[in-house]
């Protein structure tokens, strides 16, 4: 009998604890502010800090109130990143919409006439005779540039193929595989010239090799977004 009670007793106890748990958790979700579940609610002006409750919120802190500003809009980092040529200029691309930026066209091709004339100087030739011309699409320096500078943004194609380039169908630059070589095909557009079958700097008869990292995709095997690999 006496084990009986005592067992019920438990039972009680063990019952009252998961129903006041639960309520705790509920209500710390949903009405009780507090400073240490990792949420800013409450009169919290960052998370488990400030307001009325918890303890200032340190310098630094991320302040979520404000008036924002656009920092970045590159649909192809890399191009900023290649073309800007001064921390200046990448920073002002970085915040200027794509309609307004054609001021950055003369800059890029100027960058890009730049790359010929070092890697020239680099290899004891004339600068004035290493220059950069039409590349497999066909786009010469200026249009060239003006692509880069004024139309840097991932186009949306839900009824076309999608790809940064693809030699069998010629499209380019409509976005983006994860197994597309971008840093190699970036490097083709800027250097190899007009035949895909035989590119300038390809590193064969004494040329550099400009044309590529020499960096493969690997044994990676990716299937569906978020492109994870099977853990180790």
């Amino acid at each position: 009998m006496k084990i009986y009670k005592l067992s019920m007793v438990f039972i009680a106890m063990c019952a009252s604890l998961l129903f006041v748990q639960c309520s705790d958790d509920d209500d710390n979700v949903i009405d009780i502010q507090t400073c240490n579940d990792g949420i800013q609610n409450g009169s919290e002006t960052g998370i488990d800090c400030g307001g009325t409750a918890c303890e200032p919120c340190a310098e630094g802190e991320i302040n979520f109130s404000g008036t924002y500003m656009q920092e970045d809009i590159m649909g192809r980092p890399g191009i900023n990143t290649v073309f800007s040529g001064t921390d200046e200029v990448k920073n002002n691309f970085n915040t200027t919409t794509v309609t307004d930026r054609a001021d950055f066209t003369p800059i890029f091709e100027n960058t890009l006439e730049t790359y010929h004339d070092v890697y020239a100087e680099s290899l004891g030739l004339d600068p004035e005779e290493v220059n950069y011309v039409p590349n497999i699409l066909g786009l010469d320096a200026t249009t060239f540039a003006t692509v880069l500078a004024q139309f840097d943004a991932l186009q949306v194609a839900p009824n076309a193929q999608t790809v940064y380039f693809d030699p069998s169908t010629g499209v380019a630059l409509t976005g983006r595989n994860i197994n597309d070589d971008v840093i190699d095909i970036s490097l083709i557009l800027m250097f190899g010239g007009g035949d895909l079958n035989n590119l300038n700097f390809n590193g064969t008869d004494g040329s550099p090799l400009l044309i590529s990292d020499s960096v493969g995709f690997g044994d990676r095997q990716v299937v569906d977004f978020p492109y994870l690999e099977t853990p180790n």
